[in-house]
């Protein structure tokens, strides 16, 4: 009997022992975000292509402009810390911030499910039309419907690129909105599908092009600002900092800035 009770002091002693160590181990930081590490660094890295006018792009200067792009410094202005651009090509934006070397991508970010997958994001802070953009003596696309077995110069990933599929569109390969207008003059490819804000400055800026908008979606898509997955603070502090942009009318007066008109409210 006196060696069972032995047992059991010894028992409660070491489970008490093992206790008082685990209370002393470094404990995870539940609240741990990405925003923590952008205040402490004092910059907020931002992927953006650098070659989509209105929204991103080089000025006769060389200096980087764009709506999108203003959009990125007064948000991080907004956080308190300073913009830093990161210009890579549609895709490798998304592979740079997966792998941490960008913070967030503005860049015209559309929602998707497939991005919802890895990216929580802002709220909407654009509303813009989808426009079909033909070669000016194209007389057989009149709709989005007559895309069906035809050539869409997009890129592959955007969500452009997805909605010209859904109508049943051949993809043909592009980076730049330049390069689908030039497969469009050439004959080797029959339309393409974007924001109308984008063809209408590569419009104003080439009057004399041999293209036309042939149609104008009934629906709008946003622009949103995408954050990886678990980072609620930040998404939060970039929510505050655009509903301030809207509440001032900075958001607006941007929009009025670069596309001739206010895009920033539902139509």
């Amino acid at each position: 009997m006196n060696k069972m009770i032995t047992r059991i002091i010894a028992l409660i002693l070491t489970l008490g022992l093992f206790t008082g160590c685990a209370s002393t181990l470094p404990q995870p930081d539940m609240d741990l975000d990405l925003l923590d590490e952008i205040l402490q660094r004092g910059t907020l890295i931002i992927g953006t292509e650098g070659t989509y006018s209105p929204n991103s792009y080089h000025d006769e200067s060389g200096a980087l402009v764009g709506f999108d792009v203003e959009v990125a410094q007064a948000v991080a202005a907004k956080l308190g810390v300073e913009a830093q651009f990161v210009e890579a090509e549609w895709d490798s934006l998304f592979a740079g911030m997966d792998a941490g070397r960008i913070d967030v991508v503005v860049n015209e970010v559309e929602y998707s499910e497939q991005r919802a997958q890895k990216y929580d994001f802002s709220q909407p802070y654009t509303y813009v039309h989808g426009a079909l953009l033909v070669a000016a003596d194209n007389a057989e696309i009149q709709s989005f419907d007559d895309l069906k077995g035809r050539r869409s110069a997009q890129n592959l990933t955007s969500s452009w690129g997805l909605q010209a599929e859904s109508y049943g569109a051949e993809l043909v390969s592009v980076d730049t909105l330049a390069q689908c207008i030039d497969l469009l003059n050439t004959g080797r490819a029959d339309a393409t599908l974007n924001a109308e804000t984008a063809f209408y400055d590569y419009l104003n800026q080439h009057p004399e092009a041999p293209v036309k908008i042939v149609a104008l979606s009934d629906s709008t898509t946003s622009s949103l600002i995408p954050v990886r997955k678990d980072n609620a603070k930040l998404l939060q502090a970039i929510n505050e900092a655009l509903d301030e942009m809207k509440s001032s009318g900075e958001l607006a007066a941007l929009s009025e800035k670069y596309f001739g008109s206010d895009i920033t409210n539902p139509q």
